[in-house]
């Protein structure tokens, strides 16, 4: 079975996001994947020095067919370093899974499709 790992900013360390409505969507997209047969985990990571244990430790939990970063951390050009620091784990500690890239939470089962 194809496994992914989707990366993505912790929606409670969001201000003034309703991040139960958020977690709620996250969660129906990882339904996604489980009804296509596969095996999908999250990481929400926020930009307080937690970031590289939380990520180095769901990395490490298993050989990740795709790691698929989210928009979040991606499009917000105060998290450049948090984004810079992903991948730069990824490449770490998950050399073997391609790199995919979402656009929203919405859309993150097409964008390791694209790799599997």
């Amino acid at each position: 079975m194809a496994s992914t790992l989707v990366i993505g900013y912790d929606p409670a360390a969001i201000p003034g996001v309703d991040a139960a409505a958020l977690r709620a969507s996250l969660d129906a997209e990882l339904g996604r994947f489980g009804a296509l047969g596969i095996d999908a985990a999250m990481a929400l990571i926020t930009f307080d020095g937690t970031a590289e244990s939380t990520l180095t430790a769901a990395l490490a939990e298993r050989p990740w067919d795709v790691v698929v970063v989210g928009g979040g951390i991606r499009k917000t050009e105060q998290l450049l370093l948090l984004f810079e620091q992903t991948l730069n784990l990824i490449r770490r500690h998950a050399p073997q899974a391609a790199i995919a890239f979402n656009t929203s939470g919405g859309d993150s089962v097409e964008a390791a499709r694209r790799w599997l």
